[in-house]
């Protein structure tokens, strides 16, 4: 049995297979299509949708990783990176090199082939996912044949939803590594909202709950190379000293004050916008400073279901308005506030930022409790305000959805039909959302 990060999602695939090399994937898809089976490639489960649940075969990469070789100039340096690797893992073996990733990732537990498949992205209004960093890609197609993705597919392949192949490695763009001053801090949930907080700093994000005036802001900002400041390394520290505050906002409040929410919400459901206003009210401003990758390191305090929505960027301020207020009007807030962040347009034809500058707003509901009720009101809301749902998320997306607000989805079908003709790596989460 395979069972997603938040047990929502389980199949019972015919086999879990781990090839060991390049030429092993390849026998896997053959020998799968030969007997009519679908193939899906799995990462650590971290995403909330469908796309990874199949009767057929998991190709599990777990003996894909670590980083293969750094090419680019100096200017602009590239890293080749096997597609099993865990992106905290990339972190630190890019860190021994002296380079970063540009996208702010705070999750170490996904792969890089499963956060490239969905378009796993950070907070910042200058700064593309890390789809955006993909200047090359190998992949084992649906005909089991290794294929270095031609230049003029690779808009397809850098979000491809596992549609075109099993991503073996990939050479993404990097940079020059630095530190940063991140910051938690409450700010008035009005002034969050205002287009000024989003384009003060290079990452900047939000959490907010419907019933609260107050928002639980982050923004982290780059120091110079020999900051006299900037003495110690007090990353490491971070989690301590947001402890003992019993605030953090790194995509939630603190991870003591959540659990208390979750609690409350499962006991006392009618407590909870009463709970939330008080942990809203009760933080403080933090700060610490280390590798961005490190002062932005935030593992989730409890497990949870999630929709996520890209809306253009314009409308981010209204749909965030009008989400909190029905989830408030409707007796729906949970013991998780709306997450807020922000995107640069991508050129991923199936990226849920494709050619717009994107405000994602992200909904979570708790284990254990029904997140039905919430989400649903969610979809309804976040859709009328132009939103794409983020593929990793939960959605009520279909493949009519996918056709208006995907112009380049005829060019995908086009790819796809070149690198999987006979629709191995189908399945039936796939057809509802790009069609057969």
């Amino acid at each position: 049995m395979w069972t997603n990060w938040s047990g929502g999602q389980q199949c019972r695939p015919t086999a879990t297979v781990r090839p060991l090399d390049d030429s092993g994937v390849s026998g896997v898809v053959r020998r799968a299509a030969d007997r009519g089976q679908a193939v899906r490639p799995v990462g650590a489960g971290h995403s909330f949708s469908a796309l990874a649940v199949t009767d057929g075969v998991h190709v599990d990469l777990s003996a894909f990783r670590g980083v293969t070789g750094i090419g680019g100039t100096s200017e602009r340096p590239t890293v080749r990176v096997r597609a099993g690797t865990a992106l905290g893992e990339l972190h630190e073996e890019l860190a021994t090199r002296d380079l970063a990733l540009e996208a702010p990732l705070e999750l170490a537990a996904p792969t890089v082939g499963g956060a490239l498949a969905v378009g796993m992205h950070g907070s910042g209004a200058a700064v593309g996912s890390l789809s955006a960093a993909v200047v090359g890609l190998r992949l084992v197609d649906g005909r089991g044949r290794l294929r270095d993705v031609a230049p003029r597919d690779l808009d397809a392949a850098r979000t491809s939803l596992g549609a075109l192949g099993v991503v073996l490695e990939a050479e993404l763009a990097v940079v020059p590594a630095g530190r940063a001053r991140i910051t938690r801090a409450p700010r008035p949930v009005d002034e969050v909202l205002d287009d000024g907080f989003w384009s003060a700093h290079p990452v900047a994000e939000a959490a907010v709950f419907p019933s609260a005036p107050t928002a639980l802001t982050r923004w982290a900002d780059p120091l110079p190379a020999h900051d006299p400041d900037d003495d110690t390394d007090d990353a490491g520290d971070t989690e301590e000293r947001e402890r003992s505050l019993g605030v953090t906002v790194a995509g939630a409040t603190g991870r003591t004050a959540l659990g208390g929410a979750v609690v409350v919400e499962r006991a006392l459901p009618r407590l909870v916008p009463r709970f939330n206003r008080a942990v809203s009210r009760l933080a403080r401003t933090v700060s610490a400073t280390g590798p961005m990758y490190r002062v932005l390191s935030s593992p989730p305090a409890v497990r949870y279901e999630q929709t996520e929505w890209a809306l253009p960027r314009h409308a981010l301020a209204a749909g965030a308005r009008e989400l909190l207020a029905a989830l408030a009007d409707d007796h729906l807030e949970v013991g998780l506030p709306v997450r807020l962040r922000v995107g640069a347009p991508e050129t991923g034809w199936l990226h849920p930022a494709h050619d717009r500058a994107t405000g994602w707003v992200a909904v979570r509901v708790p284990r254990g409790t029904d997140h039905a009720p919430v989400l649903e009101r969610a979809w309804r809301v976040l859709r009328d305000h132009g939103g794409r749902p983020h593929w990793a998320s939960r959605s009520d997306w279909t493949v009519e959805d996918t056709a208006a607000a995907y112009p380049r989805l005829p060019d995908f079908r086009r790819v796809r039909d070149d690198y999987d003709p006979d629709r191995v790596f189908a399945t039936p989460a796939l057809a509802a959302v790009l069609g057969d």
